[in-house]
């Protein structure tokens, strides 16, 4: 009987957590999106004054990107800014291409690390060599919106706690299926929880690939930890705990290429898991102070996500038993009844329809990826269950303190 009460128990557990963040996703984005975003000029703002901004780019062996990346960069509206590149040993031409470029473009400055030591040094070091009173960190595979820094740069001049501004990175390779469903995946999973976060506000990370930064919180922070395998998520948490505001704008576009093998999305997702897992572990001393308690939610919200992660791989292998040695009676063939799982595509369906929605305000002819979205419980639900199970341990237990290094990710086959 209570073998059977648990089992019971996880079912529920498997299909109650995604419907209900599914529900709470929606309805956050839609509110914010009529709070904020739905009678709001898609007219970049103008200022009285243009503070002075520095654009970092930490490359690592990106030769065939990095020149388009800085060209969007020097082509924006905004009036006022540099352009620094943080070379972190890079192997390949990169260096050479920057070497060229710096002398024909007054703008840009060019920093080499001679050894590679990850992207969080990279980023340190740029910040102290910077120039600006925001800093701009973009990854050097983006294509940057021209009006992207005017729309950033506003939070700043009206809120003194502002710390960082994410912007809305959008995908640029559609080529195969797991580049259309990543489409996808952006508004409806990545937008959405950005807009529900902030409504309810703290934000579990900005994005890496788009975010600026007031100086001063940066440094009131410490920078960047050097051992973090993800720059992103811990920079959170840290300007957070500090009280510093995150904010999230829509409009400061950003066009990234997604990996479109397997092998890539699974090693960028395995990283992504590890990351989480290590600001976890990193900051588990929240729970400790009163004044962290919004910062409670969030924290309890991606513990949750893991536990759903091995609670999925485990029930699904069990399913898989049931099939190969059903003399088990291993139950598992409840693992998906029927009215449970049509309700979940029901939602699945809802959730990507209102995300597509909001952002067809931001990218003309979105809802052509609905077909190809469908397939993503099928193809991300497995592959980042997978990938949490097995990144959470080394996140745990991996010894820390050692620079975390980095290798060019999958960029796409176009």
């Amino acid at each position: 009987m209570l073998t059977s009460t648990i089992f019971t128990f996880f079912i529920n557990f498997l299909f109650y957590y995604p419907f209900a963040m599914s529900i709470l996703w929606t309805l956050g984005a839609l509110f914010f999106y009529f709070r904020r975003e739905h009678n709001k000029s898609r007219e970049a703002p103008i200022f009285d004054q243009y503070p002075f901004v520095s654009v970092l780019i930490p490359t690592h062996n990106e030769e065939i990107s990095i020149s388009s990346t800085i060209l969007s960069i020097l082509s924006s509206n905004y009036p006022n800014f540099e352009v620094i590149v943080v070379d972190d040993g890079s192997i390949d031409k990169t260096p050479a291409i920057l070497e060229e470029m710096v002398d024909r473009y007054p703008k840009l400055r060019f920093l080499r690390l001679q050894e590679n030591k990850g992207k969080p040094t990279a980023l340190r070091y740029g910040t102290l060599a910077s120039r600006g009173d925001i800093i701009l960190t973009i990854d050097a595979d983006a294509h940057l919106d021209a009006d992207a820094i005017h729309w950033m740069v506003g939070h700043f001049l009206s809120g003194p706690r502002v710390g960082a501004v994410t912007g809305n990175p959008r995908v640029r390779n559609r080529t195969t299926l797991l580049a259309k469903i990543q489409v996808g995946e952006y508004s409806s999973i990545i937008g959405m929880i950005k807009r529900t976060q902030r409504i309810l506000g703290k934000v579990l990370t900005v994005s890496g690939v788009i975010v600026a930064f007031r100086k001063q919180a940066l440094l009131d922070v410490d920078l960047w930890d050097i051992d973090m395998i993800t720059d992103d998520i811990n920079i959170t948490w840290k300007l957070e705990k500090r009280f510093w505001d995150i904010r999230y704008e829509p409009n400061a576009l950003c066009w990234i290429l997604v990996p479109e093998s397997l092998s890539g999305l699974w090693k960028q997702r395995v990283r992504w898991a590890q990351g989480g897992g290590e600001v976890i572990r990193r900051h588990i001393n929240i729970w400790k102070d009163w004044r962290q308690r919004r910062m409670w939610p969030v924290y309890l919200e991606y513990v949750t996500s893991v536990m759903w992660s091995y609670t999925y791989v485990t029930f699904l292998s069990l399913w898989i038993l049931s099939f190969l040695f059903p003399f088990m009676n291993l139950h598992a063939m409840s693992l998906l009844p029927g009215w449970k799982g049509s309700l979940l595509v029901l939602i699945s369906v809802i959730q990507f329809s209102v995300a597509l929605y909001i952002d067809k305000r931001y990218e003309k002819g979105l809802f052509k990826y609905v077909f190809w979205v469908i397939w993503y419980p099928w193809v991300y639900w497995i592959l980042t269950a997978f990938a949490t199970v097995k990144a959470t341990p080394t996140a745990l237990f991996r010894k820390m303190g050692a620079p975390a290094t980095w290798v060019s990710p999958d960029r796409g086959l176009s």
